[in-house]
């Protein structure tokens, strides 16, 4: 079962973004990403790093540092020892980065293993949907990026996302575009078109970018045109900022 692999860290905290916000996961994060977005908050995850936090009591902040690449077993064993710990308090897995889905081969040892004691989440750029097929039998929640290239700053990336959203919507998927002053109704037209395309039902997040220094990168007013424009082409669009970045979690 050990299959190790290169992990930043794995800790307990409250969602701060999409569907899932406000509930409290267990957040393990993979190192590596195959992207370079402009707004990215975890910096650097194109480089692996010697060692992976994790931490010892659920959201106390007692990390350990442990060398990478770490088995799978020590990290069941740790979830599963906050499961019988303090049972009830989380709602599921999230698997994170940089891009998760770079692990695909360790990951299909370890979805396995993490859904027999909670549900799966995976958080994604939604562009590797070779990656995400074997896995979909192991996942309980997809949440995706669209990536936009006037807020991102990479090519655009359509024809990958339309083929990762056609294999994510065998499961529960919602998309996320993450939005400032910049981003231009063509964009968001598009991207409805292709969730559309797919299953209109599928909810939309439009996330506010966070500037380094917590402020928001697009006018209230301008969030709501956006949503008025997306609203009128699909049944569901949200508008969720990143709680966690005023909250001063994790």
């Amino acid at each position: 079962m050990s299959s190790p692999a290169n992990l930043v860290e794995c800790f307990s905290s409250i969602q701060g973004e999409g569907v899932l916000v406000g509930l409290r996961q267990v957040f393990l994060r993979f190192s590596g990403c195959n992207l370079n977005c402009t707004f990215c908050d975890t910096p650097g995850m194109s480089a692996t790093p010697a060692e992976c936090l994790l931490e010892q009591s659920p959201g106390r902040h007692d990390f350990l540092s442990v060398p990478n690449p770490v088995g799978c077993d020590s990290i069941v064993s740790l979830i599963d020892r906050w499961t019988r710990g303090w049972p009830g308090i989380h709602h599921s897995i999230s698997v994170t980065g940089g891009e998760p889905l770079l692990h695909g081969e360790h990951l299909k040892v370890w979805l396995p293993e993490l859904r027999r004691l909670l549900p799966t989440y995976l958080e994604t750029n939604g562009t590797l949907p070779d990656a995400l097929a074997p896995l979909i039998p192991h996942l309980d929640l997809i949440g995706m990026d669209f990536k936009l290239p006037s807020a991102s700053g990479v090519p655009g990336l359509w024809d990958e996302h339309r083929r990762f959203l056609e294999l994510a919507a065998q499961k529960y998927v919602f998309v996320k575009v993450v939005v400032d002053s910049s981003t231009e109704d063509w964009e968001i037209a598009r991207s409805c078109e292709l969730i559309a395309s797919v299953n209109r039902r599928i909810p939309l997040v439009l996330q506010p970018m966070t500037r380094p220094d917590g402020s928001i990168a697009v006018s209230a007013l301008r969030a709501l045109e956006i949503q008025e424009f997306a609203g009128s082409r699909l049944d569901e669009v949200r508008v969720i900022p990143q709680t966690h970045k005023f909250m001063g979690v994790l």
